[in-house]
């Protein structure tokens, strides 16, 4: 990060509406954690987020499952054609994960990837619902029916799905396969889907509490705070990144002599 970086929260649409040439981004369910009595019990859900395609239309005719022909690349090009789900939620959210699809017309059976940012079952515990789907799940990527295809997917190699639309590896809060969906050129900026690298605004002070490695979630949020305009966390509202310019000393200078 070149300069100063601050958090603050996002005020406009909600359900966040972030647009771009080639997709178009919807939070369908806000996640959250809330505390449950006097012990350590806590009642949860992840943040579901809906990637669409400008282009998609709504018209199983013209639906067609990936090919494992062109190996994994050629197969997550053809999944991103159609509709994208971030984290699917448990299975408890399940009416409400439909009642959401529905809203922005889309059916289960239209989803043609969801990609799950780790293992946690208030991330992915909807899959069922997408056995049409191919499935990111962590850095395990497959086809409808269980076909498993390598794809190289590193922190020094993200998977590029699509014009601004990306898949990084940002490794910490499951272990080392967590994933994040990245879709640059928004008219928010750039959105980083980011699952529980970060929990919400402001959680600096209880994420590792939370984390299997964090010192790989440090550097994983790091890396997510220097790219991003806003940041979709896995248990709250989406919010903003605001940089700072780093003042020289000449510019340190100059503010003391106008001051005098």
């Amino acid at each position: 990060m070149s300069g100063p970086v601050r958090t603050e929260p996002l005020h406009g649409e909600t359900p966040l509406l972030a647009s771009s040439d080639s997709y178009s981004v919807v939070v369908l369910l806000r996640g959250y954690a809330e505390p449950q009595g006097t012990g350590d019990a806590v009642r949860a859900d992840g943040t579901v987020t809906l990637v669409l395609p400008r282009a998609w239309a709504s018209d199983s005719s013209r639906r067609r499952s990936p090919s494992a022909d062109g190996g994994a690349k050629t197969a997550l090009e053809e999944a991103v054609r159609g509709p994208i789900l971030v984290d699917t939620g448990g299975p408890w959210a399940r009416e409400a994960l439909l009642e959401a699809l529905a809203r922005q017309g889309v059916a289960p059976g239209d989803v043609t990837l969801v990609v799950g940012t780790h293992g946690h079952s208030d991330h992915i515990g909807n899959l069922g619902l997408f056995s049409r789907a191919a499935l990111l799940v962590s850095h395990d990527f497959c086809l409808p029916g269980g076909l498993y295809l390598p794809h190289g997917l590193c922190e020094l190699q993200p998977l590029k799905l699509g014009s601004g639309l990306q898949v990084w590896a940002t490794p910490g809060h499951g272990g080392q396969r967590d994933v994040s969906v990245v879709v640059e050129g928004t008219s928010l900026g750039t959105v980083v889907v980011a699952g529980d690298v970060f929990e919400r605004l402001g959680d600096e002070d209880s994420w590792q509490a939370l984390s299997e490695d964090p010192v790989a979630q440090q550097r994983s949020r790091e890396r997510i705070l220097g790219v991003a305009d806003v940041v979709v966390p896995g248990h709250g509202a989406p919010f903003r990144v605001v940089r700072g310019a780093v003042k020289s000393s000449e510019d340190l200078v100059c503010e003391d002599k106008e001051a005098a």
